[in-house]
């Protein structure tokens, strides 16, 4: 037998540090190459990390919670080196795979906070509820399957779920030596009735990257008022027979992305990040779609917008949305961004700041259409009117360009004509 030592991958560009949130494995365990041995999370993803080799886990070299640079030791595996030596091997998987089954229900009070919280919607103690996640862990595709058949349990009396305390990345943080500027974390107590939600998982990395982004980034924020009132007339028009035709809703979003773009093609310099000593004007349009589930925010990339249809990029979002919702966005689709649009309007919002996608040096958030009398033609009419609002980092862009940049997207969209819509 040999020993390998796994590293901490890169699991996207600029990327340099991740946090083991969960061990899939322990010393002992019989692994196959490929097989997943432990859920990272970095600033843009969480995602599972392969063993390289055929083996049993020999030590773990980190705790859960512990964040390490990409290169950094993490695990070390015994690996047959002859024929001799794989027969013993196969002799011990028995035993091994034994062990396992006997402590399959290790992780089963880990609970995250999405667990928690359908869990006290729906009157459902976690106790008698069997996980379907790695160690017996409860999920909360577990808990929707539950709620969905009816066959919740609710007892009299509910006892609140025990939560095992685990070292999280926030308790890391902690210990690590902190920068002379970062401020000292918020110090406070706990009162009868008050609900503790750890923040391990895809939160901590969520509240690291704004936190950098809001301290390295100098923000400035604008906004336009844009009257869509043809565009609403238009997708009105179109949206039942595209879904005939092509299977997805027509939402407002494609034809904002698609005004971006446009924007973008026409002042180049909106598509850049700061890079320290130099700005760098990315070529490729490539669009971070802010994407919102129960859990967390993902940020998934069109690659290569400025190619695309309105029916293109109509089928990316309704692709994106559905499978974040179903947890199968891999971390290569949400690198290579350069450009980020939000969607807040989804959610009644009419004005808002979005926080830089770090290292771009802009975002866009679209607010909800809401009609208004306007003073149009020397009287007041009804009008469908939206607010853009935009985040710039002023180290790359300037409020003239910036503006240039919205006033460029606000005519693409008021100049759409409902008779002559170029869907396809």
């Amino acid at each position: 037998m040999k020993t390998e030592t796994l590293t901490m991958p890169q699991l996207g560009e600029s990327v340099t540090e991740g946090t083991i949130s969960l061990w899939l494995v322990k010393p002992g365990d019989t692994v196959k190459k490929y097989d997943p041995i432990a859920e990272v999370i970095t600033d843009k993803v969480t995602a599972e990390v392969p063993s390289s080799f055929d083996g049993v886990i020999d030590k773990l070299l980190a705790e859960e919670g512990d964040t390490l640079q990409v290169g950094e030791a993490i695990v070390t595996l015994q690996v047959s080196g002859g024929s001799t030596e794989v027969a013993a091997t196969e002799e011990e998987i028995p035993a091994v795979k034994e062990q396992k089954v006997e402590t399959d229900q290790s992780m089963k009070k880990r609970y995250s906070p999405a667990v928690l919280k359908l869990s006290a919607e729906h009157g459902i103690n976690l106790d008698h509820v069997n996980g379907t996640g790695a160690g017996g862990r409860i999920t909360r595709k577990d808990l929707l399957k539950l709620v969905e058949s009816g066959q919740v349990n609710q007892p009299d009396v509910v006892e609140a779920p025990t939560i095992e305390t685990v070292p999280t990345p926030a308790k890391a943080a902690v210990e690590a030596p902190a920068p002379k500027s970062a401020p000292k974390p918020t110090m406070s107590t706990t009162e009868d009735g008050d609900i503790e939600i750890p923040t391990a998982g895809v939160r901590q990395a969520i509240a690291s990257n704004m936190v950098r982004s809001k301290q390295e980034a100098p923000h400035a924020w604008l906004m336009v008022e844009v009257d869509v009132t043809n565009l609403v007339e238009a997708r009105n028009r179109h949206k039942d027979q595209f879904f005939k035709q092509e299977g997805v809703k027509l939402t407002f979003l494609p034809f904002f992305m698609k005004a971006t773009v446009e924007g973008l093609k026409k002042h180049p310099i909106m598509n850049s990040q700061w890079a320290g000593d130099k700005i760098i004007q990315k070529r490729a349009i490539n669009l971070s779609l802010a994407v919102a589930t129960q859990e967390a925010l993902f940020v998934p990339v069109v690659k290569h917008a400025d190619e695309l249809s309105i029916k293109g990029l109509a089928r990316a979002i309704d692709d994106f949305g559905k499978r974040a919702q179903a947890g199968k966005l891999s971390s290569s689709e949400m690198q290579g961004g350069t450009f980020t649009v939000n969607n807040t309007g989804s959610f009644g919002s009419i004005q808002s700041a979005p926080i830089l996608n770090f290292p771009q040096a802009a975002i866009l958030s679209v607010e909800s259409i809401v009609k208004r009398p306007v003073w149009v033609n020397g009287m007041f009419a009804a009008r469908d009117m939206v607010n853009l609002c935009m985040s710039i980092d002023h180290r790359v862009l300037d409020g003239l360009v910036a503006g240039q940049f919205l006033q460029t997207v606000k005519q693409a969209l008021e100049s759409i004509d409902p008779d002559q819509l170029a869907l396809y």
